[in-house]
């Protein structure tokens, strides 16, 4: 009987990276057993990270050998993990459709070309690339000039006013999170766009619709879907940024942002900048307790992008 080694081989190929973050997420789950057991899940919405005395003596609690002090709660990082997401995401989308019907509708073919290409260049640039941006110019500006000026201005605004800061923190994050995530908003919609029916747009036009009013009563109610699709992506790889979060952050530690320009920290960041104290610990249980986090920012993730690749295979088939 001869193998078919041409489909033996696709088929190994396509299901590697399935198993692979299967394995993934088996590795995780066992090695964060112990701390899974301690914290249970209440771990998710408790605002108390402590390592405790890293110089005592282990002591057992529930059956678990911890350092005396040491408590796991991680709610200040759920918090701060989905306000900077969810802001990057909301300053992102209107500049990121902007320049893809810009880029798809408005410029001479040979104009657009280049100036897609420099869009899209901005998803290959390293992460850490824009963590040094943000810290050298953006905190300054932001920290001395313009936060400054914005908290007074709107100083009688619920979460807008207050003290301004030192540039590090919330809002600060979700700028430099915008710009990691403008090029994956752009390139799709520009596509997208660009595949829309041209008749469609002419009778807009011809029943004497502007160009914007073409947009935004023909073109983007069809590309509805593709558009919640993208964003979920797009929320997705800010969710999981670790680098450049970490170097703009302020990595606070126990205390939730009390306006948009408070010091905060992600689950991404927190375990990156975490590890190091984390491995002083004799018993182990803070690194698995690290590792507790980085399961439940990969099933967030995970859900993240099944519900985005949900919404773009049901926009293709009605």
């Amino acid at each position: 009987m001869k193998i078919p080694v041409f489909r033996t081989s696709l088929v190994a190929t396509a299901s590697f990276l399935p198993l692979s973050l299967i394995a993934l997420i088996v590795f995780l789950v066992i090695y964060s057993w112990p701390a899974i057991q301690y914290n249970g899940v209440h771990f998710l919405w408790t605002n108390n990270w402590n390592l405790g005395n890293l110089y005592g003596n282990p002591v057992d609690v529930h059956g678990q050998q911890i350092m005396p002090g040491a408590a796991y709660g991680v709610w200040f990082l759920v918090v701060g993990t989905f306000l900077s997401s969810f802001l990057a995401l909301i300053i992102a989308l209107p500049l990121a459709v902007g320049a893809a019907y810009f880029l798809a509708e408005s410029l001479p073919k040979w104009l657009a070309s280049p100036l897609t290409l420099l869009v899209d260049l901005l998803a290959a640039v390293p992460s850490v690339v824009f963590g040094l941006w943000g810290y050298s110019l953006l905190i300054p500006l932001m920290g001395q000039k313009v936060y400054p000026w914005l908290a007074d201005a709107l100083q009688g605004v619920p979460f807008l006013g207050g003290s301004p800061g030192s540039g590090y923190g919330l809002l600060t994050v979700a700028i430099v999170l915008t710009f990691m995530v403008v090029p994956l908003i752009s390139a799709t919609m520009r596509d997208a766009i660009a595949s829309v029916d041209a008749p469609l747009k002419e009778a807009g036009l011809s029943l004497g619709l502007s160009r914007l009013e073409v947009f935004w009563h023909i073109i983007l109610p069809k590309l509805r879907k593709v558009l919640i699709g993208v964003s979920i992506l797009a929320l997705g790889r800010a969710i999981g940024e670790t680098m450049a979060v970490a170097m703009v952050s302020g990595n606070a530690l126990n205390y939730l942002p009390n306006n948009i320009y408070t010091p905060i920290s992600t689950m991404a960041a927190f375990i990156l900048t975490q590890l190091e104290s984390a491995l002083q610990d004799p018993t182990n249980m803070a690194v698995e307790a690290l590792s507790e986090i980085a399961l439940v920012l990969l099933a967030i993730s995970v859900l993240v992008n099944s519900a985005a690749r949900l919404i773009l295979w049901m926009s293709k088939v009605r």
